[in-house]
Formats: structure tokens, sequence, C-alpha cells
């Protein structure tokens, strides 16, 4: 079992589910009104902002790298794959990299990586992506955090330093035998600097707003356009 699919198996225990439903929201608003008909959503997870844009109309492609996750978007009849989004096919018209995604990069991976993505937009076309900030980074997801639910519990301790969060997921499940068994692996995250996103060669920054998921100024969205 890889780190992502550790935190597959335990994200129902996180609390996020108000969060990600705002920022599927915000994505959706951004989308609203632009020439958008087909997408490629990295680290599509479930596959809950694909199903909306589907029901909008818009042909979608999903890629995570939890084989955990991308199993349950194809129980549900849509179409995603467990590889690398930079092995992608095709071209189109929005890339969406919802919920820290960016934040799983280290800043050499971050610059090649958009920069691939920019190779996957027709002309004329957005990617929209968020991270946290360094409040969000020090201030919100730093600490530890504990949840107990029937068979299940979960231990997670994030640390923040040197623009590193190292997280630590420790998860146990209970067996029908009584037994449990327990599951712990981490996940680094890098803070990233604006100014970073302002220097790549193949997408130009047209807007950056920050905004709060848990009332504070937690996230930035950052809003791409292909250069021609």
């Amino acid at each position: 079992m890889t780190n992502l699919d550790l935190y597959a198996k335990a994200e129902h225990l996180l609390g996020i589910e108000e969060a990600t439903e705002a920022l599927y929201d915000l994505y959706r608003s951004e989308l609203d009104g632009k020439e958008v008909k087909t997408l490629l959503d990295v680290g599509c997870g479930r596959g809950g902002f694909m199903q909306r844009m589907i029901s909008d109309g818009v042909k979608c492609k999903g890629v995570d790298l939890s084989a955990l996750m991308v199993d349950e978007c194809r129980a549900q009849g849509l179409d995603a794959e467990c590889i690398d989004a930079v092995d992608v096919e095709g071209k189109y018209d929005a890339i969406v990299s919802i919920f820290d995604v960016l934040n799983f990069m280290d800043n050499e991976t971050l610059v090649t990586f958009l920069n691939a993505m920019a190779d996957k937009l027709n002309d004329g076309g957005i990617l929209i992506a968020d991270i946290n900030t360094l409040y969000g980074f020090s201030d919100v997801a730093e600490g530890t955090m504990s949840k107990d639910r029937d068979d299940e519990f979960l231990c997670v301790d994030a640390i923040f330093q040197n623009e590193k969060l190292d997280t630590q997921f420790t998860l146990f499940e209970k067996n029908k035998d009584g037994s449990f068994t327990k599951y712990q692996d981490s996940i680094i995250q890098y803070f990233h600097k604006i100014k970073t996103f302002q220097k790549l060669e193949k997408l130009k920054l047209i807007e950056k707003q920050t905004f709060s998921l848990y009332d504070t100024e937690d996230k930035t969205l950052l809003i791409f356009k292909k250069k021609l």
C-alpha cells in the first residue's frame, strides 16, 4: 500500500468533506461561462468534481496516483487512470488540480509538471489549482489529531519546518477476530512561493486569490492560461 493509498483509506476520518465541497463549488464557479468541453482532473480522488462537471455536459478524464481512488472512480463509470498526469494522452480545454495537489511536489517537480500540463491544453486553455498558504501550513495543518469511529482509529501528526509539512498517518483497523491491523506512512508537502508560478515557461498566471476553508486565509487559488 502506497502512502497515497493509506491517505485514501483514512480520508473519511479526516473531516474534510465540507472543505472539499467548498472547493468543488469554487472551481465550478471559475469554469462557469468558459468554453470548456473537455477537462482533465489531476488528483481526481473519488471523482466528485468530475461528476459535477459531467452533469454540466463536460467530458472529463481523471488521473490519480492512488489505485484505491481510481478503482472507486471506475466503479462509478468514470474515466480514470492510475498514471502520472504527464503520461495522459490528448489535449483539454481545462485542467484542474484540486486540494493541495501541487503541494505534494517539490519545486523542481512542480515546474516540470506545470509546463507538461501546458502541453496538454488546447490553445486558450486554462489550468486551475490551489495551494496552501504559509499560514495554512504553519497554523492550520501543523499539529496532531485523532479520530475514532466504529472499528477504526486514526492518528495524524504533522510537523511544518524548513518549508515542508511532514505528516504521519497511523491507522488501526479491527479485524474479525478482534485483533488490529496497523497501517503507517508519511506524506511530505511543500510550501511554494507565488514567484515560482510567475516564471513558468509555458503558462501565464492570470489570477490569484487567497481564500479561506477554515476561517483563515489558508488557501490560494491560482488560474493559469496557456502561453501562445
